[in-house]
């Protein structure tokens, strides 16, 4: 991971809606990520009302509770957090490639923007680092999911208006249809 963070753009959150998916595996670190993560999309503005923590087994089943709370269409961005330390087998390589390609076509599939949060080290060190060192991936998480968030209501809204320009051309149809 890039250790040259981006300045960000303020972003209002207070009328969004984010979801958390948390795994429990390597709980003491998934919960200072879930910690770093809501206090970074509260200063920005996310009402402790708008914010929903789902806790799931481990980081394999991020995906499926991220694409059934995408599919429901009550949240701006959900970011899925999870901590898979190396071990004696491949099994976190596996892990990461699978969880980063599901959230990645849940994103692309449903229009609700995904945070991969899913923290993948060689080590527990590392590990530490990035969920409760001075890395504080968990800051960057909330700031991205801010941002994409604000992306999806203003390319979403549009959207919306081309889709209406096309219908109006249409003569009512819609557009894009196939017949």
């Amino acid at each position: 991971m890039s250790q040259d963070k981006p300045n960000y753009a303020k972003v209002d959150g207070a009328d969004l809606l984010i979801a958390i998916v948390a795994a429990s595996y390597n709980q003491v670190l998934v919960d200072a990520l879930i910690k770093q993560t809501s206090k970074g999309l509260k200063a920005g503005g996310v009402k402790e009302a708008n914010l929903r923590l789902v806790k799931v087994p481990g980081s394999g089943e991020i995906p499926y509770v991220t694409n059934m709370l995408a599919l429901s269409g009550d949240y701006d961005c959900i970011i899925g957090l999870g901590v898979v330390v190396a071990g004696d087998t491949p099994h976190h390589e596996i892990i990461a490639h699978s969880t980063a390609k599901a959230m990645q076509d849940v994103a692309l599939r449903s229009e609700v923007p995904v945070i991969n949060g899913i923290i993948v080290t060689n080590t527990r060190q590392q590990a530490e680092e990035r969920c409760t060192g001075a890395l504080d991936r968990g800051t960057e998480f909330a700031q991205a999911a801010l941002i994409m968030a604000q992306h999806r209501l203003q390319l979403g809204e549009r959207l919306d208006q081309v889709e209406a320009e096309e219908r109006a051309k249409n003569g009512g149809h819609e557009p894009f249809a196939q017949n």
